[in-house]
């Protein structure tokens, strides 16, 4: 019966141990692809050494133990965030809306610094860590302008915020492609805006009404000038003589039905 027991006991062990075996070759045997376009990081859970080693992962076939190590896929390719609308406000009080697009990559070979310092994967970097930047980005550089010189110095105003970007982004392992700020102006300043232009299209028609005016005008003048000088020059040349012609050039040769008739010669006295 003790022997029955033992040899039992010792099924269970060895069992242990070749579960145990397996389940370590099993472990150790772990692969991960990274695809092209992505960068992998191979990061230590436990031990002296904890964090992410200093090589990074290239793309292809990754061994891992998943008990002690993990991998992260990090995409290198170009990616586009169109990120929620907020408001921020000018040196001088007005809220401007600014609905940002942002354009970035991760630069290469710098995946493991960014996992290093955030210990988070992409997308919640890009959804969390990112956005606050690009927040605190856009009110600094508000703060330096009234809503005055934002609306005469646009271009220079979002040149300024994107090389700002560019920079921090540069500092954190990111590449900056483009961004949009997608800015809009308060409703009093484009109210503003629409009657002022308004203004100057209404200025505009008068003006072309005016010029219409005066050339319509002036053509009157010139017309009118030019009926008073030919009336001017045909009085000036009629005379007795000039007339008698004129009537005979014209006279059919008939005698007149009624009336008197007419008379080829009158005296010109």
């Amino acid at each position: 019966m003790s022997q029955k027991i033992g040899t039992t006991k010792g099924l269970r062990i060895l069992s242990g141990v070749l579960l145990f075996i397996a389940l370590t070759v099993c472990a150790a045997s772990c692969t991960e692809r990274i695809d092209a376009g992505y960068e992998g990081i191979l990061v230590k859970l436990y031990g002296s050494d904890k964090g992410v080693q200093d090589v990074s992962l290239v793309t292809g076939r990754v061994w891992y133990n998943p008990f002690i190590e993990s991998v992260y896929e990090f995409p290198t390719y170009v990616q586009t965030i169109d990120y929620g609308a907020f408001t921020v406000n000018a040196r001088d009080g007005s809220v401007f809306t600014v609905d940002p697009t942002l354009s970035f990559k991760v630069k290469d070979g710098n995946s493991p610094m960014i996992f290093k310092k955030y210990r988070k994967d992409i997308r919640e970097i890009t959804e969390t860590t990112l956005y606050n930047y690009i927040k605190d980005a856009f009110r600094i550089e508000f703060n330096k302008y009234t809503t005055d010189s934002i609306i005469s110095n646009r271009e220079k105003f979002e040149n300024s915020i994107q090389l700002n970007m560019g920079n921090l982004l540069n500092k954190e392992g990111f590449q900056l492609e483009q961004m949009t700020s997608g800015i809009k102006y308060p409703e009093t300043i484009t109210q503003a805006i629409n009657e002022k232009n308004a203004a100057v299209q209404q200025a505009m028609r008068v003006e072309n009404e005016l010029k219409i005016a005066e050339a319509q005008a002036r053509k009157l003048i010139v017309q009118a000038e030019a009926e008073a000088k030919a009336n001017e020059l045909r009085k000036s040349s009629l005379n007795p003589l000039l007339i008698q012609q004129q009537f005979i050039e014209k006279w059919d040769g008939k005698t007149a039905i009624y009336g008197n008739a007419p008379a080829f010669f009158k005296s010109v006295n």
